[in-house]
């Protein structure tokens, strides 16, 4: 190693050089004066831009986490010292931004297995943790209390529980007809790798809709062999074989053959808690805590869909699927079609942000699966290989990338969209995929809180409006439910409101008296 020290011009030579030993005049080398005054100054331009960034970091944190503002955390005042000194950063509800600024908060992820505190409630931390970037999603361990849980639960049996999926749904002939597709170019939409022939796992991934026949591998050779469909049988279909087939064609088929509950895209029961003005209190205060978590304006939270409880039982499962789907240019929300002005066949839920909460541990499977999250890339067709299907959740649940175990009070919440760059609602986020594993000792207990936002925050913003126009805070609550009634009809025959409910709900003092 050579070492450079001030002064010296060269690299110091060996002891017993023939020069050491000649005499020379000393140089005497004078600083410039120049140089000195330029190293000075690079030096402090350096040290400025430091402390600037310091200082920066420190107002970015100060007003991301720093104190939380004066509203009300769950009914109660922010400014009881019991909760404002709790350690924890309170996250402040942003206010509306109005139509001319529209903005959606985005948690931080930061990195897996990052963990920030945060007071939601009174009395309390709570450790938000980091569990994936892709989708970003969070575990919140006790968010809510025991006694919560199994008040949500019995809630729900009061209201009742309908089966989560009835009856096939059918129309693929006529949606086809109504948009103009043929055969052919249902075809050319299938064969992802447009090879002229559909493969297993083509036929698989695109014929599977949200609450048909759980398609399998032995499915789908079954269907080829009682149809005739592959006469060559060597596992594919050409265009001219498809033609052969109508769109309900392998519903259809395994329909008449006998469909068990295990057979089913998802397999348990449901019923939907609203939680307006007059609702149970509890459930009032988990809206608010929702909304402190999300922090997005309340508005939005309190406009989007009901709590949705669900139970499976022993065997119950629900494959992996998206909580909503792609928005094209011709694609409506359900929940702001009213303000679409515009009449299209395709509509998807648009749901922002699921928060799941699990109302009970379950002693054996269950698990939340994020079959593809933290995958470096996202291909629908890779989801099946060798007859290893990471969608299905009653044989291969142990393949996903991440499980997440029930255990009661516990929350996830993750984002099913991407951020469009602008405060706003991007692209869908595919490695949202997530299901639930096969409950295989006891039964599971879940609620949902889908928060609903419209990629076209012109949309949202009439939505709003909207909303806001119909008067009192009774009329605002009985027309969001006569929307979602019409949104939930096809999975709620005996469809009941809240007034409904609270003709058996007399007082909380009855209801505790029963847990």
């Amino acid at each position: 190693m050579i070492d450079h020290r001030p002064g010296d011009l060269s690299p110091r030579e060996p002891l017993g050089s023939t020069e050491l030993s000649m005499p020379r005049d000393r140089v005497s080398l004078q600083k410039s004066n120049v140089c000195s005054r330029s190293y000075f100054v690079v030096v402090m331009v350096f040290v400025h831009v430091y402390i600037i960034n310091v200082i920066a970091l420190l107002l970015y944190v100060h007003y991301n986490n720093g104190p939380g503002d004066s509203s009300a955390v769950d009914g109660q005042d922010s400014a009881n010292p019991s909760f404002s000194n709790s350690g924890a950063h309170p996250l402040p509800v942003n206010p509306d931004p109005g139509p001319d600024a529209m903005y959606l908060p985005r948690l931080e992820g930061i990195k897996v297995g990052h963990v920030q505190k945060v007071a939601l409630v009174p009395n309390k931390v709570h450790e938000l943790k980091t569990l994936s970037m892709k989708p970003l999603l969070f575990e919140i361990s006790g968010f809510l209390s025991d006694e919560e849980c199994r008040l949500l639960i019995h809630l729900a049996k009061l209201k009742g529980l309908q089966e989560s999926q009835v009856m096939i749904p059918e129309g693929g002939d006529e949606l086809a007809e109504q948009l103009e597709i043929s055969q052919e170019e249902i075809f050319n939409l299938l064969d992802h790798n447009q090879d002229g022939q559909l493969q297993l796992q083509e036929v698989l991934t695109r014929s599977r809709v949200r609450d048909g026949i759980w398609l399998t591998p032995e499915n789908v050779r079954e269907i080829y062999a009682g149809l005739k469909a592959d006469p060559d049988g060597n596992g594919m279909l050409s265009v001219q074989e498809f033609k052969k087939l109508n769109t309900n064609a392998f519903q259809q088929f395994l329909q008449q053959r006998g469909v068990e509950k295990s057979q089913l895209v998802r397999n348990s029961k449901h019923t939907w808690l609203y939680q307006g003005e007059g609702a149970h209190r509890v459930l009032r205060q988990l809206q608010q805590r929702v909304t402190r978590l999300t922090r997005l304006p309340p508005d939005i939270v309190e406009n989007s869909e009901p709590l949705q409880v669900v139970h499976y039982q022993r065997g119950g499962h629900y494959h992996a699927h998206h909580d909503s789907g792609p928005v094209y240019p011709e694609t409506v929300c359900y929940h702001t079609k009213l303000v679409a002005n515009a009449s299209t066949p395709f509509e998807t839920s648009c749901r922002y942000i699921t928060v799941l909460f699990y109302l009970n541990s379950v002693p054996g499977g269950g698990e939340t699966t994020f079959p593809v999250a933290d995958n470096r890339t996202y291909e629908e067709l890779s989801l099946i290989q060798n007859d290893v299907d990471l969608l299905d959740t009653r044989k291969h649940c142990d393949k996903g990338n991440l499980r997440v175990k029930p255990s009661q009070g516990t929350a996830l919440l993750w984002y099913n969209y991407l951020s469009d760059g602008k405060g706003w609602v991007g692209d869908l986020d595919e490695y949202s995929l997530h299901g639930g594993c096969v409950v295989t000792q006891g039964t599971k207990w879940v609620a949902n809180n889908w928060i609903n936002v419209d990629p076209d925050s012109r949309r949202q913003t009439r939505y709003q409006q909207l909303v806001s126009r119909l008067g009192g805070e009774e009329t605002a609550t009985e027309r969001l439910e006569e929307l979602y009634r019409g949104i939930h009809a096809d999975q709620n025959q005996n469809f009941h409101t809240d007034k409904d409910l609270h003709q058996d709900l007399h007082t909380d003092q009855d209801l505790h008296q029963d847990l």
